[in-house]
């Protein structure tokens, strides 16, 4: 391919990992680079080469105007008003995705939803490797996508943020889908509108499109071809009587996965119509079903003697991933729901039908933490979940259920939702003092 990129003057901006795989791409293509990050300690500062000049502490707009090519980061809004100026003035914006599917040679499943994202995505690249397929794992998850380049990969699978989303356009995915959407981002989105309209970008150009046949939002504008549904009724991919089907096809029995729950049955029935779309041979599929346990956070249950089940889903950022854990769920005693942190401007009132129940018992926490009390009668308000554990441990009796599942950022109180997991984990064991 002919590089489009020599001797052009590119601004990246965000450093850290993918920010440092940018500078190493355009190092590779003779680019003039220039660094910006708004942040006034990077990290990955100390591993830029100092011959390529940093702007830190907020956006340089003499750089920005005067660039080629700007490669932005997916945590600063298209919106920012400087990036609008450099656009106004023609200069390209895009993001390292863009970058990664200008150079790919190998297809593509590309993944988005509100929840569910990584689950499919590492399930569906479960099953690719399982198949004896070289695959190359990325994206919103893992690794830079750029870093992916290096390999000579078979197949790739994303899992794509609506944040990056937003500056790719040259994706042509084999496969893509919406998981789901429910109401997340609202800080940066004017409305689920604007939010679901950058998730279904990534239909663009696709060669198969999955959407979930249980929610409207993840069909796209108009009809297309080759277009597949999962869902546990009336779809290509369902479940009847405990057994995953493609088509007529019986594929596995659901207790022979180590997965459950009925979200994690949802998950699975869309990494198999990705990995079938994508050709990936059905041995793999269901070699994959049988050994793959998920991922920590994730509806993860917490190895205790207590007779209790403590179930740690920190990963429920947004009120949708809570209201996926709490469908179905069946407690056969009480059921303590730990709840908080930034809830990003979204509407908690999708919550209120679920936990208004005699034996669910609200533990609220952190900045939304007020909110998310007021939305059962049964709500207990405390500044963290330390105290929150404190207050539930001399309650517990065996059957309950002691369930983080917060629907809200971790940021608050935590540097990520890992973090938070990670306490949660430890104060079930009795760990923290």
């Amino acid at each position: 391919m002919q590089n489009q990129y020599q001797n052009k003057t590119v601004t990246i901006i965000g450093l850290g990992t993918t920010g440092l795989s940018c500078v190493d791409f355009f190092q590779k293509k003779n680019a003039n680079i220039q660094v910006i990050d708004t942040r006034v300690n990077p990290a990955g500062a100390d591993k830029l080469a100092k011959e390529i000049p940093l702007h830190t502490g907020g956006l340089n707009r003499e750089w920005l105007l005067n660039s080629d090519l700007i490669v932005i980061s997916p945590g600063l809004a298209l919106a920012t008003p400087e990036i609008q100026e450099a656009i106004a003035t023609g200069v390209e914006v895009v993001g390292d995705v863009e970058l990664f599917c200008r150079e790919a040679k190998a297809p593509i499943i590309a993944i988005t939803g509100s929840n569910g994202k990584s689950t499919v995505t590492t399930l569906t690249t479960e099953m690719a490797k399982q198949a004896g397929l070289k695959v190359g794992m990325g994206g919103n998850i893992g690794v830079p996508v750029l870093s992916l380049l290096a390999d000579d990969y078979e197949l790739f699978v994303l899992e794509l943020s609506s944040f990056q989303l937003e500056t790719t356009y040259s994706l042509k995915a084999k496969a893509a889908t919406i998981l789901n959407i429910s109401e997340d981002h609202m800080d940066r989105y004017d409305s689920i509108a604007d939010y679901r309209a950058a998730k279904l970008r990534i239909y663009d150009n696709a060669e198969h499109i999955i959407v979930n046949g249980e929610d409207a939002q993840t069909y796209p504008e108009q009809a297309v071809k080759n277009l597949q549904r999962f869902a546990e009724h009336n779809a290509e991919y369902t479940m009847r009587h405990g057994v995953l089907y493609s088509g007529d096809t019986a594929i596995i029995n659901t207790n022979q996965m180590l997965i459950s729950g009925r979200h994690n049955e949802m998950n699975a029935l869309a990494a198999m119509a990705l990995a079938e779309a994508a050709n990936v041979p059905r041995e793999g599929i269901v070699k994959a079903l049988q050994v793959y346990g998920g991922l920590p956070h994730r509806f993860q249950a917490v190895a205790t003697n207590d007779g209790v089940r403590w179930m740690n889903d920190s990963k429920a950022t947004n009120v949708g991933s809570t209201v996926a854990a709490l469908n179905g769920l069946t407690v056969a005693g009480t059921l303590y729901l730990l709840l908080g942190g930034d809830g990003k401007a979204a509407d908690f009132s999708e919550l209120k039908p679920l936990i208004n129940k005699p034996n669910i018992i609200c533990y609220c926490f952190g900045q939304d933490g007020e909110a998310l009390a007021a939305l059962s009668e049964q709500s207990v308000l405390v500044e963290t979940m330390q105290q929150a554990v404190e207050a539930i441990r001399p309650q517990l009796k065996k059957g309950d259920m002691v369930l983080l599942s917060p629907a809200c950022a971790s940021l608050d109180q935590f540097k990520n939702f890992e973090q938070r997991g990670d306490v949660f984990i430890a104060l079930a064991q009795g760990n923290v003092a």
